[in-house]
């Protein structure tokens, strides 16, 4: 049992009914919303969020993927946070919150519905940037994999020097989320990269879900040989 206060970290993807996003552009940009927020100096030394994200980065890292539509959406955009554009995706990332302490106007935000596709298969990751590889064997939400993408992003972030980190975000933080292909998803998550394990508390059961792989400009965090 946690002895640590549990802090969690919101994020809101933007989901109208007419033009939801694309499936891998939302996971994308979730895992560019938590590296923007980390790197924010709100969030660093003496900023006004830094003390909520330290008490979160002392224990888990949790995050939890809400939906909004309309006004539910301009709602979220009034509170404090910051909100970060893919190509058709929208998602806001905000201060990490008590487990039991969400903003009202989050609060009531619903975590299901979050089931988006793709309508193009996504091209050949950039091998530039970091590459976030899923476990191809787990089915999971849209949500719940936009919150797995962000801890994969995180973990990026731990692994990275200073001058590394500061690169990255002045690009703009270039990265891909792809599924890996299952006979490389072995490999990967012995290879010594950051690995997520989700604790099994929603949608899957205990065990890797994500791999960092590094760029060969930006995140260079190790590659696995082909």
């Amino acid at each position: 049992m946690d002895e640590a206060p549990q802090f969690v970290l919101p994020l809101v993807v933007r989901i109208e009914r007419a033009t939801p996003p694309a499936r891998t552009d939302a996971l994308e940009t979730a895992a560019r919303a938590v590296l923007t927020l980390l790197s924010d100096e709100r969030a660093l030394g003496d900023g006004v969020w830094a003390q909520a994200v330290r008490d979160w980065e002392d224990a888990r890292i949790r995050k939890v993927v809400r939906r909004a539509r309309g006004a539910e959406w301009r709602r979220a955009e009034a509170l404090d946070g910051i909100t970060v554009t893919g190509e058709t995706a929208e998602v806001r990332v905000f201060p990490p919150v008590p487990l039991d302490g969400w903003p009202g106007d989050l609060a009531r935000l619903q975590v299901s519905g979050t089931n988006l596709d793709d309508p193009r298969h996504p091209p050949a990751p950039d091998p530039a940037a970091p590459v976030l590889w899923l476990n191809p064997g787990v089915e999971m939400t849209a949500g719940k994999t936009m919150a797995q993408a962000g801890h994969g992003a995180q973990l990026a972030w731990w692994a990275l020097s200073d001058t590394d980190r500061e690169q990255w975000r002045e690009a703009g933080f270039p990265l891909s989320v792809r599924a890996a292909a299952e006979d490389r998803w072995g490999p990967l998550t012995r290879s010594g990269l950051p690995v997520v394990r989700d604790a099994g508390f929603t949608e899957i059961a205990p065990g890797p879900t994500v791999v960092a792989e590094g760029g060969l400009r930006f995140g260079p965090l190790g590659r696995l040989e082909a």
